[in-house]
């Protein structure tokens, strides 16, 4: 059955490739990232022919991260397709991924022969068991007939209560058996479409007497703080978060994937403040943010040891786990929709005069002038801060809708997310509550899959650009308007920079753990798969570089050389390595 449908005794048939692309599309899929090959070839190749875009990665690492930040971009799970065995294992990656940031994703692999399992069979895993450590749900459809409700229980659950990843198993058996187009019908009549979170009515499972109690801390507190992250972002409650801000006139703090949700140029902005924000605050309202190393797991000396917690998420472990003062359990968008609600019954404002809101506003005003001072400056061989400044000026000058900026690498994302500026909900992608590197290419494709026309501009350091850096040829295949800027210091952190004492021994003249080649043309790379390359030192070179490539908004690569010695080892992390 090579079209997936044939006939016989009067009757219309289908095979379980298509029966699962017909299920796919039943539940709303548009798109899927993956990896074709042994059992899985033909359900992509089918998927096209009912309209579902197939994404095709050089590796299910990388499509696995594509996946899980369509998710987040999409609020709908993103859809990863492996095949069977070391792909399932590849595609673990994405799915882990989804699992700790709390994006919706399903995986789909195929398995192998099901009367052959336990015989050494062709790339013969146990899958159900090696995905349960990160999967809310998992299925295997053993016969034809049970693969439209795997496929929508899959997709149900991936976005109930707290969104997560989930696991559909299916064997190349079942998806050679055939199975009548009257049945399939019937079967499909079931499928469920995974609507959109945001467009979901969603539970707020707090009582009215828990938001009242929330209102009351706030309105008591001398110094009250508003902190949202991507779980905000994800739920798209970035009205209902500005609306309480602004009525309320309480600063607020964005982590790290956060910004934007309410844009960082907000007079109410306490981002050049942070420090002094969580060590004096004494409640602090959480909002689809966890307190873990993020936020210093709201634990002193970064937080007061007296501040009290409100914390808004959708998950009933972290809120057992923390033990805040008041409990808001429920999606972030329908728990602020119903605190903008109750606030109008006792309605309260510090206003631009309070001593706290000034307090913040002085010490960001300082940290941002001493901040411009340090980019004013050209400083070549580069440093960090000369090429972030020129690439955010860059990104300034187009306006709205802003590119959506992903960026990875130790230095190169820590500083920049001090120099880079959001301006608008979810437009920052980084290595998240894991810190995982290798996410820029398939992050970047997602988000420009998923935002047809939008700009992407991936920001990497050259380590970090290493785990996925053949993805540039996905890039000019689909003829993606991602323009990657790669911060090229020679390796990880700098290249070599070990002291004398530890270059002693045989292997001494051996290359650096951390070192790569030195200058390496990642430029002629992208030239080589048909995209453009830039190679450069100087700050004029690299303005008209930016300028040439986010204008013609195709495949580009800019390699950015960066003074090995600039920044540090670990970047920020530097205490725990």
């Amino acid at each position: 059955m090579d079209s997936g449908v044939a006939e016989g005794a009067g009757k219309v048939y289908i095979d379980g490739n298509m029966l699962a692309v017909k299920a796919l599309a039943a539940a709303g899929v548009e798109t899927m990232y993956g990896v074709v090959g042994i059992p899985v070839t033909s359900l992509a190749t089918y998927a096209m022919k009912v309209g579902i875009k197939f994404i095709a990665f050089r590796n299910e690492q990388s499509a696995g991260y594509a996946a899980s930040a369509a998710g987040y971009l999409t609020g709908k799970p993103g859809v990863l397709l492996t095949v069977s065995g070391p792909g399932c294992v590849h595609g673990l990656a994405g799915l882990s991924n989804a699992m700790i940031n709390t994006w919706p994703l399903v995986m789909i692999s195929g398995s192998c022969t099901q009367k052959d399992i336990g015989k050494g069979d062709f790339q013969e895993l146990d899958q159900m068991e090696a995905v349960k450590p990160f999967v809310k749900y998992s299925g295997k459809a053993s016969q034809i007939s049970e693969v439209p409700e795997v496929v929508s229980k899959a997709f149900q659950v991936a976005l109930e209560d707290q969104p997560g990843g989930t696991y559909i198993d299916l064997p190349s058996d079942v998806l050679h058996e055939n199975i009548s187009v009257e049945e399939a019908e019937k079967l499909l009549a079931g499928v469920k479409a995974a609507k959109p979170m945001f467009s979901r009515e969603l539970e707020c499972h707090c009582s009215e007497s828990d938001i009242q109690e929330a209102l009351s801390l706030l309105h008591k507190a001398e110094k009250p703080l508003v902190v949202f992250g991507k779980g905000a972002a994800l739920s798209r409650a970035e009205g209902a978060i500005k609306q309480f801000v602004e009525r309320s006139g309480i600063p607020f703090l964005a982590t790290p994937m956060g910004k934007g949700v309410i844009s960082d140029t907000h007079h109410l902005s306490a981002g050049a403040a942070r420090s002094l924000a969580l060590r004096e605050s004494d409640v602090a309202l959480v909002i689809g943010a966890r307190l873990n190393w993020l936020l210093h797991f709201g634990e002193p000396p970064q937080w007061s040891d007296s501040v009290k917690f409100i914390l808004v998420n959708t998950s009933k472990e972290e809120m057992e786990l923390r033990r805040p003062a008041v409990k808001l359990v429920g999606d972030a968008r329908m728990v602020m929709t119903e605190l903008n609600k109750q606030w109008k019954d006792s309605p309260f404002s510090l206003g631009d005069k309070h001593p706290w809101v000034e307090k913040l506003k002085n010490k960001a005003s300082d940290s941002v002038e001493k901040m411009a001072a340090r980019l004013k400056q050209d400083v070549v061989p580069f440093n960090f801060l000369t090429p972030l400044r020129i690439i955010r000026n860059a990104i300034s000058s187009l306006g709205s809708p802003t590119p959506i900026l992903v960026s990875e690498g130790a230095n190169t994302m820590d500083i920049g997310r001090t120099v880079f500026q959001q301006l608008e909900p979810r437009t920052r992608l980084d290595a998240g509550t894991w810190g995982t590197m290798g996410i820029g290419m398939g992050y970047s494709i997602a988000a420009a899959v998923e935002s047809p026309g939008r700009l992407v501009v991936a920001v990497e350091g050259d380590s970090g650009f290493g785990f996925s850096g053949f993805e540039l040829e996905t890039i000019v295949r689909y003829n993606l308007p991602i323009v990657v800027i790669i911060f090229n210091n020679d390796g990880v952190y700098g290249g070599d920079r070990r002291t004398p004492e530890d270059k002693e021994g045989p292997l001494k003249d051996f290359p650096a753990p951390t070192s790569f080649i030195p200058c390496a043309r990642y430029d002629k790379v992208m030239e080589a798969f048909g995209g453009s390359g830039y190679f450069v030192k100087e700050p004029k070179e690299l303005e008209s570089a930016v300028n040439e490539a986010f204008a013609s908004k195709k495949p580009a690569l800019i390699n950015v050389r960066i003074d090995p010695f600039a920044g540090s080892e670990s970047g920020r992390m530097h205490h725990k390595n």
